[in-house]
């Protein structure tokens, strides 16, 4: 999809720069000043996802993600997305679904396959959610992967992550 032109990227990037400064109020109101048929832009819709996920919107945070899957199914951060708000929403089993749906697409997205061994571990399927984990450690970064492992005490406790 063509990108953004100004004055619109210079919206979308001062939305970016209030989520770095921790207002997703503001940045929100960034994004209302990008020309109306471009809020469905990809680039826009990831940041009106992300401003979704920092004030627990799930359901809507839901819809932008599927929206995403729709507009580029061969970018997995819609997928990964997606799944997110599903677990954030209690339905893990179906987050889970999801992301195994699409995880031959994008063998090499270490997150994906980070949020599967989550997914798998919250299930109580710790053998699955191990290789999962192993796998995203195999492709990803190790220290970023062990770093989001140990803030996550679920994960922690049934997949302790490998040492670096």
């Amino acid at each position: 999809m063509k990108p953004l032109e100004p004055p619109d990227s210079l919206h979308l990037l001062a939305a970016h720069g209030w989520l770095e400064l921790g207002s997703h109020i503001e940045a929100s109101a960034e994004l209302e000043k990008i020309t109306p048929e471009l809020r469905a832009h990809p680039v826009v819709l990831e940041v009106r996802w992300e401003i979704c996920a920092k004030a627990k919107e799930w359901g809507e945070a839901l819809e932008i993600a599927s929206a995403l899957v729709e507009l580029e199914p061969d970018h997995p951060l819609g997928w990964v997305h997606r799944s997110f708000c599903l677990h954030e929403l209690e339905r893990t089993a179906e987050a889970r679904d999801n992301l195994l749906r699409v995880a031959d697409q994008f063998p090499e997205d270490a997150i994906m396959l980070y949020n599967l061994a989550c997914y798998e571990c919250r299930l109580g399927r710790l053998d699955q959610a191990r290789r999962w984990l192993e796998k995203s450690f195999e492709i990803g970064d190790p220290k970023t992967l062990k770093l989001m492992a140990l803030d996550d005490p679920d994960l922690e406790r049934c997949c302790p992550p490998p040492p670096s």
